[in-house]
């Protein structure tokens, strides 16, 4: 061992480094062996083969050279028989064997015979794989070899110059060579043609191969016989070919009409074939959908829909949405589905209104080629929408998230517009222009249900496309101002190029936005610095509006379509007096002018104001101005001085509450701020009431006690406000856009509603971490299908119970069906709580007809009837009349998908509805809630003076009503026809006095027996019955049915109090009997100034934002105090004036 390791010398230590730097050659392995690869292409095979064959471009060049030699040899057989004379020989051998062939003709055809027959040896032996018979029994081979190897045996043999070669054959190398440049073309420049396209060529080829060839030998052969010309033996081709067979021209030797049976049969072979492979791609591609134009595409405008599955519900929504704004009817529609079409959607895509505009393509947005099919570079936007009816919304985002990489990379212009199912995912896809999450819009807008009813309703109306056409031609008054109200969209415009608005250059926002709804009757809400991006939605008086501002504002269109008549101004330009606008005769009547007799008028600080054409003038009672005014103008200008600062944060009088309310019960330990811990990357952050100190996550359970309370059910809490019930199936990071608007900062703290979260499935850490933040948010394990649940998680001290559809239920195997169970169980919880209010989301609108379900109401039936014939009208909106969707009780995540589609016309519309349900904060900008009109308000008579009211005191801008009625729902035709007529005649006096003590004219309405007559007659009509005279027995009926409904009731009363015993909790509290199932409800959307306004009227208002200032607080007039502080506190669905 020692005498080995002597024989290596060690490397020298000073020179190790040394030679690692300069590579010294003298401590080199001397044994290294220097290897050479790819040596076999150098060699002159290789590199022949590689020019001939393999490389495309060369290929390409050589296959064009041969396609020009066969396509030479046809032509040069064309003009060797137009010049041949077969009268020179006279027998019919030498005929059929010898032509006249011309000198020059023969030197060019013995020229392209040498090349033809070089280059087929050449090919023959780069093709040489060792089997050499395989190379020569090739078809294209051996004619070849006929076509060349006589003209090459010419030249050494002179006598066999006149010889008949069929050169005419050539045409069948020249199809050959055609086929192969065209695949060598799409290897070169890297693009698929269409499959299609090269069946055809082949077909057409095919064709022409057989006629030229059948013409040219029985021409041929015909020289010993009739001697036809060749364009006769070119009409009979195709005449045979045709069967049609006129019978005109036929072969008269055997030889010629043996060849008509061999092509005949040729062709009875090789077309069928080549039909049936253009059929079977002809389906493929119905099927797939081609391409669309790239001449097209560079010509006319497209937009591009990806999708993993189309439906043909979301079909339809979006191309009625797409297609409703005139600007967009000539864009083109381009679909990319990776499923094959379906049998609805094909059917739909036929239609001619659709046929002309949308084009189907099967593919996938991950593959280059079929991004290039739809040309996505060309495009001006692609809709990428989330599949939401599969069991895992996690995988459908991140489907949708590879989709949005691929187009963005594939097509870095072109804007994106995405559907996200997750917030969680949202960041992936920031880059996108614009982002619609659904969970959060859809917990955000259960939430603002809760203590604005009917938010989804409001939202929904708002981001669809109507000109306001609905139920215009119902009887019913409710439907007609209610299918009016729903034309109204947000738009917008500059303030400079604004008819609307371009005279409120210099003066306040709550100004010009009371003054352009009394003139115009459209409702400013927002506006927008030319110098910053974000919308500020009623900044308040302090904002001074530019004539750069642009404006955002609600109305049943938009101004450009509006016509302008000003009587004003055709009066001044006759030269009257220029007084101020409102000295000229107001447009509303009498009583939107003038207060009632014997109100409380806010007190002004100046009492006595000096005149100002440019302010409202102040009206007087009888021609005296002795009493005071009793709504205050809205000033150009907001008074600094009465504009009072307020900092939430630093002055905790805000939400002081009064102890003797409280009864000595302990108050919440609350601070203002923003939440610690935010359960997903992207939540916008927003100030909220937050505990002091975390709560324990054992504190969090509502069913179970710990070590810090014994509390077991939501009655030992004893909480002072209603309760809000959250059901879902897990707990997702969705419901934190649940909570967060409901401890928003600008909720005064006692009016709170406790929050219980009934899950199917217990929270994890992640997600109590985040909301174990906020005061009196509790979860409980339990669903809605159980009784004792319910029951113990407080239903009957809840206010509000929201259903949120479950994802386990997309398993169905009909669509349709994913809400079945959440219909059911929501029917249940309505019979046995009537008095609850239950929202509902449901995953397809149609199904909304099934909640409340009544089997045997004629009024239901009615309406549905009406939504059809909506729906044949082409509405958007078809289902806006049912009941449960106009009362705010139910709504579809899905109806909002029209809310991506506008952002393609009004790219602010996602901005302005995130601000309006809270789901951004931006610093002065305002938010969403509701006041509810009482009996003491009503002395203001009319929509337009309220709007003056709010304006003026309190800087609020109103944008709708939501209405409840009375009405009469019947469960049979004879119920209606008796008791409406016994109504009629019993009450139709003392109607008539209580109309005339009434100040409000067209206040509940809906209680008068009349009017209940007219729906009545009107849902008989369309529900197509006939009606006939009550008789006894049905009289006797009726009241049998009324028993079995009050014992059905009396049994489903026990039922809940004997489970409520059971679980030791009080019955006290459970009213079994009252229910809200007489009344409908609905929105008005900006309804007109002279809008009479009713009892329990809710309005819509946007408040200003609280941290920026108290608008017009006056603190030295009585009562000012009372009425911001009414204003300013807001409880579940009403604020006192």
């Amino acid at each position: 061992m020692a005498d080995v390791d002597s024989e290596v010398p060690p490397l020298p230590p000073r020179y190790r480094f040394r030679d690692l730097l300069l590579g010294d050659q003298s401590f080199q392995n001397d044994d290294r062996v220097h290897v050479e690869f790819y040596v076999n292409e150098n060699k002159f095979k290789e590199r022949l083969k590689l020019f001939f064959i393999k490389n495309q471009r060369s290929s390409l060049r050589i296959r064009l050279f041969n396609l020009s030699l066969k396509l030479l040899t046809c032509l040069l057989y064309i003009i060797r028989v137009s010049l041949d004379d077969p009268t020179t020989l006279t027998c019919a051998r030498e005929l059929i064997f010898w032509v006249n062939r011309r000198v020059p003709v023969w030197a060019i055809q013995v020229t392209v015979a040498l090349i033809s027959f070089l280059q087929a040896m050449l090919l023959v032996y780069l093709s040489y794989k060792g089997n050499i018979w395989e190379q020569i029994f090739q078809i294209s081979f051996i004619i070849e070899m006929i076509n060349t190897v006589p003209f090459i045996i010419t030249i050494f043999w002179p006598p066999l110059r006149n010889i008949f070669v069929p050169v005419f054959l050539n045409c069948w190398l020249a199809k050959s060579a055609l086929e192969n440049m065209i695949n060598d073309l799409h290897r070169a420049i890297q693009r698929t043609h269409s499959a299609m396209f090269n069946q055809v060529l082949v077909l057409i080829c095919t064709l022409l191969c057989l006629v030229f060839t059948g013409a040219c030998g029985i021409q041929h052969l015909e020289r010993a016989g009739k001697n036809l010309s060749l364009f006769d033996a070119l009409y009979f081709c195709i005449v045979t070919f045709s069967t049609v067979g006129y019978g005109d021209v036929t072969p008269k030797i055997w030889p010629s009409q043996l060849l008509v049976v061999i092509m005949i049969c040729v062709a009875l072979v090789v077309l069928p074939l080549q039909f049936e492979e253009l059929a079977y791609l002809w389906m493929e591609r119905q099927k797939s959908g081609g391409n669309y134009s790239r001449h097209r595409a560079q010509t006319e405008k497209h937009v591009v829909l990806c999708v993993t599955s189309l439906k043909i519900d979301l079909l339809m929504d979006f191309l009625n949405e797409f297609y409703a704004h005139p600007r967009l009817q000539d864009y083109y529609v381009v679909i990319l589905c990776p499923t094959e079409i379906d049998i609805q959607v094909r059917r739909i895509l036929q239609i001619p209104l659709w046929s002309q505009r949308v084009i189907y393509l099967q593919g996938s947005a991950l593959k280059d080629q079929d991004l290039m099919r739809a040309k996505m570079d060309d495009a001006e936007a692609c809709f990428i929408l989330s599949s939401r009816n599969e069991v895992d919304r996690t995988a459908a985002d991140h489907q949708t998230i590879l989709r949005a990489w691929a187009v963005k990379d594939f097509a870095p212009n072109c804007p994106l517009y995405v559907q996200i199912l997750k917030p969680e995912n949202k960041f992936h896809v920031k880059f996108a222009d614009h982002v619609v999450c659904e969970e959060e819009f859809k917990y955000a807008m259960l939430a603002l249900n809760c203590v604005c009813p009917a938010t989804s309703t409001l939202v929904t109306l708002l981001v669809h496309t109507s000109r306001g056409q609905e139920g215009q031609t119902s009887p019913e008054q409710w439907q007609r101002t209610y299918g009016r109200c729903s034309g109204n969209e947000v738009y917008h415009i500059r303030l400079m190029d604004s008819k609307f608005f371009g005279e409120y250059d210099g003066k306040s926002f709550t100004y010009a936005s009371f003054h352009a709804h009394k003139k115009y009757g459209v409702c400013l809400i927002g506006t927008k610095r030319e110098d910053n991006k974000s919308i500020l939605l009623n900044p308040g008086p302090r904002h001074i509006m530019s004539a750069t501002d642009t404006c955002y504002y609600i109305n049943i269109t938009k101004e450009e379509n509006s016509a302008f008549i000003f009587k004003q101004e055709e009066k001044h330009s006759k030269g009257m007096s220029t007084a101020g606008v409102y000295d000229a005769p107001s447009r509303l009547p009498v009583q939107s002018i003038i207060a009632s007799m014997g109100t409380v008028a806010i007190d002004l600080q100046n009492p006595d104001p000096p005149v100002d054409s440019s302010k409202l003038a102040l009206p007087t009672e009888n021609g005296a101005g002795s009493r005071r005014p009793s709504i205050a103008p809205v000033l150009e200008i907001a008074d600094s001085s009465a504009i009072l600062p307020c900092d939430l944060l630093s002055d905790p009088s805000e939400d002081e509450t009064n102890q003797s309310d409280e009864e000595g019960a302990p108050a919440l330990e609350c601070v203002k701020g923003y939440p610690p811990n935010s359960p997903y990357i992207g939540s916008s952050p927003t100030l909220c009431h937050l505990l002091q100190q975390k709560a324990p996550f054992c504190c969090l359970r509502l069913d179970k006690g710990c070590r810090h309370n014994s509390f077991e059910d939501a009655k030992a809490y004893g909480f002072k406000n209603k309760l809000i019930i959250v059901s879902a199936e897990t707990a997702g990071n969705g419901l934190y856009n649940f909570i967060v608007p409901l401890r928003a900062y600008y909720r005064p703290r006692k009016e709170l509603n406790p929050i219980v979260l009934l899950l199917d499935n217990p929270p994890d850490n992640h997600f109590l971490e985040a909301i174990c933040c906020f005061p009196m948010v509790y979860y409980m394990a339990g669903t809605i299908d159980n009784l004792d649940n319910l029951l113990q998680c407080g239903i009957i001290y809840a206010d509000n119970l929201v259903v949120v559809d479950k994802e386990s239920t997309m398993s169905a195997e009909e669509d349709y069906m994913a809400d079945a169970k959440t219909i059911v169980n929501v029917q249940t919880m309505f019979r046995l709580f009537p008095s609850l209010s239950i929202i509902t989301e449901l995953t397809h609108p149609s199904n909304m007809r099934f909640m409340q379900f009544r089997a045997k109401d004629c009024y239901s039936l009615a309406l549905s009837k009406l939504e059809k014939i909506e729906r044949d009208k082409g509405s958007n909106l078809a289902f806006m009349f049912r009941l449960p969707f106009a009362a705010g009780r139910v709504f579809s995540i899905s109806m909002l998908d029209t809310l991506l589609y506008q952002s393609f016309v009004k790219d602010y519309m996602i901005l302005i509805t995130r601000l309006l349900l809270g789901l951004d904060t931006t610093p002065g900008s305002g938010y969403l809630c509701a006041m509810k009109v009482t009996e003491e308000d009503l002395w203001i008579r009319t929509y337009g003076r309220l709007f003056q009211k709010l304006c003026s005191s309190s800087a609020e801008i109103p944008i709708g009503i939501y209405r409840t009625e009375s009405h009469m729902f019947s469960t049979s035709e004879s119920q209606v026809s008796v008791e409406d007529c016994e109504d009629t005649r019993d009450r139709g006096e003392s109607w008539k006095e209580k109309t005339a003590h009434r100040n409000s004219t067209g206040s509940d309405q809906s209680e008068h027996p009349l009017l209940r007559k007219k729906s009545m007659q009107w849902a008989r009509r369309l529900s197509r019955k006939n009606a006939k005279p009550a008789t006894r027995a049905e009289r006797i009926n009726q009241q049998r049915l009324n028993m079995y409904r009050r014992s059905e009731r009396q049994e489903l009363s026990e039922l809940v109090k004997n489970r409520m015993k059971h679980l030791g909790l009080p019955t006290v509290g459970y009213d079994e009997m009252n229910d809200n199932q007489n009344t409908l409800s609905y929105v008005l959307i900006n309804p007109p100034p002279d809008t009479v306004l009713e009892l329990n009227d809710v309005v819509y208002i946007i408040r200003s934002d609280p941290l920026a200032h108290v608008p017009e607080n006056l603190p030295g007039a009585p009562g000012g105090g009372k009425l911001r502080q009414d204003y300013g506190s807001e409880t579940r669905d009403e604020t006192h004036l």
